[in-house]
């Protein structure tokens, strides 16, 4: 899948493991060289004083480091100095998805709900946080007008879309792309103390509409949009009920976009 930057970069997560195990094992390696004043061959004969302060610097606070975050920081090192220059040479955002931020390397994997209005995607993402959130209503009718991203926070907030893909520690710059339309019916929503989103964040889609006259309504491409999305999750729920399995065009639409993320997709009744 190339759902998150990590994976678009190296291809299969099996060669970025390798990868990351690698660059591990070399910080290892240069501790060693400290502890023991060993040396070991490479192009450019290595240890831990012959390294630059900034080098040494850099080593130390590597070795503090999280996981999550050494690979984030390495892979995006590798992006930005190596592939983007690639990207931006070949004009690969302009026939396929945009380059990647800083926001999209320290995200957290992304879960995209869809389905028709009224089939339980505002209750399930309720049962997933086992609470409410803001702005969140459940009825009969459309409810959801919006693309809204719930992620962990320090406090809880509604961030309007023209602001939230202006802050850079979050991976909405890009939507930016798709116009004011769109930005005004998004917002981000930010929860603290949630166990679910330490590690992951939910996009709420709006409820596919059967109506012409609704699509015309929203003012932005939704299938394009639920593409853009669909490449940057780890996971998409189709949610159906039971009760009503017909599917409306816009759904239809919506489902044919996700071309390309089969692997990706779950489907709930």
């Amino acid at each position: 899948g190339i759902g998150h930057p990590h994976s678009r970069i190296l291809g299969w997560r099996s060669v970025s493991t390798a990868c990351i195990a690698g660059m591990r094992v070399s910080l290892r390696r240069i501790f060693e060289l400290k502890r023991h004043g060993i040396s070991f061959p490479t192009k450019r004969r290595l240890s831990w004083f012959s390294l630059s302060s900034n080098e040494q610097s850099e080593a130390i606070n590597d070795a503090k480091l999280e996981p999550k975050e050494f690979v984030a920081k390495h892979l995006s090192k590798i992006y930005f100095d190596k592939i983007l220059p690639l990207e931006k040479a070949f004009q690969y955002d302009k026939f396929y998805t945009p380059s990647w931020t800083h926001g999209d390397f320290h995200a957290k994997p992304i879960i995209l709900i869809l389905g028709q209005y009224s089939v339980g995607k505002t209750t399930f993402i309720h049962h997933l946080l086992g609470r409410s959130y803001p702005g969140a209503h459940i009825s009969p009718e459309p409810t959801t007008d919006k693309f809204v991203a719930i992620m962990e926070g320090n406090s809880e907030k509604t961030i309007p879309g023209n602001a939230a893909v202006l802050q850079e520690d979050k991976p909405f710059e890009t939507l930016k792309l798709y116009g004011t339309s769109l930005l005004n019916r998004f917002e981000c929503v930010e929860i603290p103390n949630s166990p679910i989103l330490e590690n992951v964040t939910i996009i709420d889609s709006p409820g596919v509409l059967s109506g012409e006259k609704q699509r015309l309504e929203r003012g932005y491409d939704f299938s394009g949009l639920v593409k853009h999305w669909a490449e940057r999750s780890e996971r998409i729920l189709l949610l159906f009920d039971a009760h009503k399995l017909d599917i409306s065009d816009e759904l239809k639409e919506a489902i044919q976009s996700l071309k390309g993320n089969e692997d990706k997709i779950r489907c709930i009744l």
